[in-house]
């Protein structure tokens, strides 16, 4: 089970962490990924993170602004996001992927954790 938190009301130009906890699973052993969903719109990459040596992969809408980090000793995965903007505004899920190799297509991930909502105003 995973479960994503930290998200919250934030202004343009803030910066939120979101944290993703696992339960039941050992996240050493997979990839693993966030994607959001705003309004209206298609799902989107976010980021991705490899089990093999904690490389972060971005979509290119956060690239420079979002980092990516694991926690192996609290079974947990991060995004730091700052310099937020509106269009960041959307529901963001973690979920993991088989196998170590990480991906932003969101096709390749089996689990799917509850979202948390990232509001960006002022």
């Amino acid at each position: 089970q995973l479960q994503a938190s930290g998200g919250g009301l934030v202004q343009p130009g803030g910066s939120l962490r979101l944290s993703c906890a696992a339960s039941g699973v050992t996240l050493d052993y997979y990839a693993f990924g966030w994607f959001r969903q705003a309004p209206g719109k298609e799902r989107e990459a976010v980021s991705s993170i490899s089990s093999n040596d904690d490389t972060g992969y971005y979509g290119n809408s956060v690239k420079g602004r979002f980092t990516i980090s694991r926690d192996h000793a609290k079974n947990a995965i991060y995004l730091q996001m700052n310099s937020l903007q509106p269009e960041d505004t959307a529901v963001y899920h973690c979920a993991i992927k088989g196998g170590r190799t990480p991906s932003l297509d969101a096709k390749w991930y089996d689990y799917w954790g509850q979202g948390t909502l990232v509001t960006v105003s002022s």
